[in-house]
């Protein structure tokens, strides 16, 4: 199954929390903080503003780093998405 997103909204896909700090030291589920940064699974077709079509700046397969409480949290086919709006991107990583 593929999630379209509708508008100026974007599907992303959390990349995996650290499982250890710098120093090394290990830790458990509870105390990983959640990544703020994601790739890019599937983009909508851009907003409309004034009767034209607004280009979106981020694309499929992009890294990207976002809000930390942006988004809608979704389960598709057993796998965990975030669709949020692009205006919740704050960079693409390099």
């Amino acid at each position: 199954m593929n999630i379209k997103p509708l508008g100026e909204r974007v599907v992303i896909k959390r990349l995996e929390a650290e499982e250890t700090t710098k120093s090394g030291i290990v830790l458990t589920g509870a105390a990983k903080e959640q990544p703020q940064e994601a790739e890019v699974i599937a983009v909508g077709p851009g907003a409309i503003v004034d009767g034209k079509r607004i280009e979106m700046e981020v694309k499929i397969g992009d890294k990207i780093l976002y809000s930390k409480y942006a988004g809608t949290e979704v389960k598709v086919s057993g796998e965990e998405y975030t669709i949020l709006k692009q205006e919740d991107i704050l960079a693409i990583v390099e």
